[in-house]
Formats: C-alpha cells, structure tokens, sequence
C-alpha cells in the first residue's frame, strides 16, 4: 500500500470513529469551562449581595466553589468516557454493573465523610472562636495560638476520619485489610520507636500552646536556658540571650517554665546601707524615689504599682540589707530597676547616706593582763624597698 492508501485509510478510520470522540472532548472541555465560569460568577455575587461577608463566609463559598467545580468536572469526564468507550464498541455493560454494586454503597461514604469532615471542622473553629471571645484581652499572640491549635485539631480529624473511610471501602470492595493493618502497625511501631523524641516534642508543644505558658516575647528560663522568645512551634522554643545567643530547645526537654514576664513582672531591691544609717530616713528616702519615677512621663506607664517596701531583711557582713519590690508592665522591670538604682545613688549621696564596701575590722585580741601585744607593720615604697 501506498502513502496515499495510508492517508486514505488513516481518514476514513478517523471520519468513521475519530471525529465523534474528538467532538465528545471538545464539547465537554467547553462544558467544563461554561460551568466553572457560571459557578464563579453565581458565588461572587452572592459574596456582593451580602452586607457584611466576613472572612468566614468567603472562605465557606469558596470551598463550595471549589467543590461544585470538581464534582461537575469528573462528572462529565465519566460521562465522555463512557460515550466515547460505547462509540469504540467495547462493552460497558459489565462495567456498570459493578459499578451499580459498589458505587451507590461507596458513594454514600465518601458523600458522609465529607459532610463529617466539614460538621467537624466547623464545630471546632466554633469553638476556639468562643475561646477567643471569651477572653478579655484577646491579644494577636493568643489569637495566632488558637489559630495552631484550630489548625492542628482539624487536620487530626480530617486524616483519622479519612483513615476510617478508606478501611470502610476496602472492605466493602472485598480487599482483606487485615494485611495492610499489620503491615501498617508494624511500621507505625517503627516509627514510634525512631520518632519518640519527636512525638514527645510535639506533645508537649501542644500542651505549652494549650495552657497558655510561655507567649513570643516573653522572657523565660526553660532547660536551664533564659531569653526572649523569638520563635515558638510545636517542636521547638527558640530563645535568645542578653548576649546574642540564640537557644534551640526542644519542647520535650522544657519540665518547668519559669515566665518572668507574664500578666506582669516584679523587680527585687536588695538596698545595702551602713550600720550607722537611720532604716527609717533611707525607706522614706526610697520612697521619695519611686514617687518621683511614677510621676516621671517616661516611667509612670510602665509602673504598675508604688513602691512595696518589704523592711528590713538582714544584717550583712557590712551593711543592713532593706529589701523592697516594684510591679511594672512586663518586661519592662529591668529598665526601671536600673533607673531607680541611678537615683537613689544620688539621693544618698546627698544626704551623706553611706553605702558601705566589704570590710574589715581587725582585732589583735588581749591577754589576761588587758594588754595588746604589740603589732609588727611593713611598709613596702614602689621600687620594693622595705621600711
């Protein structure tokens, strides 16, 4: 046969059964288009014609976009399949059958997983936003913590519900999952063994979130480590030191969290004077001090309370040691510990209120006849000379 045989023959062949699965193809892409079109215009004008169409209700048409977009889209592919099958002569007959067996039966799961999934995910979004709302001072922080949490609960459920289908539609094909089961729990208690460390990061990370513990920004001192938080997940709370240095700790080896920062912070005065001091000038002189910084624009903000004098607490080696205790916004206790310090060593230099240096008295002692013995002193000049 010649080309001109073949060409005639590819022709004919393609008149005969090409151009009607051709059409098919083509009719239904313009289908498809016709309906994803149609689809976005029928949801963005139910978004205008509501009044105040918050971010939850755009999130919602456009998930039920999406899904009136995939449903008509397989749709038609099956309808172009099966015409374009028939058109070739195979018999689908059979096919259908089976099909009519298992597919009303499998439809109904995937069609109850859906609607769980979304039952479920809506309930939980409900609420962590109830949680939300219920606090007081809903900060970004917290709002981003609830949002983890939301995140990580929806997707558990979604993959646990997504499990229990599929095992659901195995079985129902006839397919023995009692294999895949021990297959998968042998690999699962693999994993368990070489990820424990991860899983306990993990888990603790969600009760950190959970409980409202530690907050970026906050300073803390977690596995014997302090800063401020930079960066804080599910795995891994990253701090940052005084010093620059940056802190990875996995959440499993955090046992005890202290938060220096939480809600408010406190700043401890150990005031060292000299014996020969009057305690009662030196608190009221304290006192004069931090009423001087809660009237100070720069401070008064950050100064929660005045200034709470505990009394005095002991005697040094040196000094009498009177302590007292500021409240201030958090983090904000340091800079107005400092600022007092600066002050109150002004004050007392102006009132000649010594603080005292270590030192020492030294007492050669006497014998029985109230004598000292004599007390022998070497003078050393600068070039070493002795005297």
């Amino acid at each position: 046969m010649d080309w001109t045989g073949w060409i005639t023959a590819i022709g004919e062949w393609f008149f005969n059964h090409g151009l009607k699965p051709l059409s098919v193809i083509v009719v239904t892409i313009v289908l498809i288009k016709v309906i994803n079109w149609s689809m976005s215009r029928i949801i963005s004008s139910v978004i205008k014609g509501r009044k105040k169409a918050d971010e939850e209700f755009q999130k919602r048409t456009e998930t039920m976009k999406s899904v009136t977009r995939y449903v008509s889209t397989i749709t038609l592919f099956i309808i172009a399949v099966i015409i374009i099958l028939d058109d070739f002569g195979i018999n689908i007959g059979p096919i259908l059958a089976v099909a009519g067996v298992h597919g009303i039966k499998l439809l109904l799961i995937i069609l109850a997983t859906i609607i769980l999934i979304k039952a479920i995910n809506q309930l939980i979004g409900r609420l962590f936003s109830s949680v939300i709302r219920g606090r007081k001072k809903a900060d970004e922080e917290f709002q981003k913590r609830t949002e983890t949490l939301n995140s990580i609960t929806r997707y558990v459920s979604n993959i646990s519900l997504f499990i229990i289908a599929t095992i659901i539609i195995l079985d129902d094909l006839g397919i023995d999952i009692g294999p895949i089961l021990a297959a998968a729990g042998v690999l699962g208690l693999a994993v368990g063994f070489g990820a424990q460390s991860l899983v306990k990061d993990i888990i603790s990370g969600f009760f950190i979130f959970l409980e409202d513990q530690i907050r970026v920004g906050d300073v803390v001192e977690v596995a014997g480590k302090s800063g401020v938080v930079e960066r804080l997940n599910l795995k891994m709370t990253i701090l940052r030191d005084l010093s620059g240095n940056v802190h990875y700790v996995p959440n499993g080896e955090i046992n005890v969290v202290t938060n220096m920062t939480k809600g408010y912070s406190r700043y401890v005065f150990d005031i060292g004077v000299a014996y020969r001091e009057d305690v009662d000038e030196v608190i009221d002189v304290m006192k004069a001090v931090d009423e001087e910084m809660r009237k100070d624009p720069n401070y008064q903000n950050d100064i929660l309370e005045p200034l709470e004098i505990l009394g005095l607490d002991q005697f040094g080696d040196s000094a009498l040691i009177i302590k007292a205790r500021t409240k201030t916004k958090p983090i904000k206790q340091w800079r107005v510990a400092r600022e007092f310090n600066r002050r109150l060593k002004k004050e007392f230099d102006a009132r000649n209120i010594e603080i005292p240096f270590p030192h020492q008295t030294l007492y050669i002692g006497k014998d029985k006849k109230n004598q000292s013995p004599p007390l022998n002193i070497i003078i050393e000049n600068g070039q070493g000379d002795k005297s």
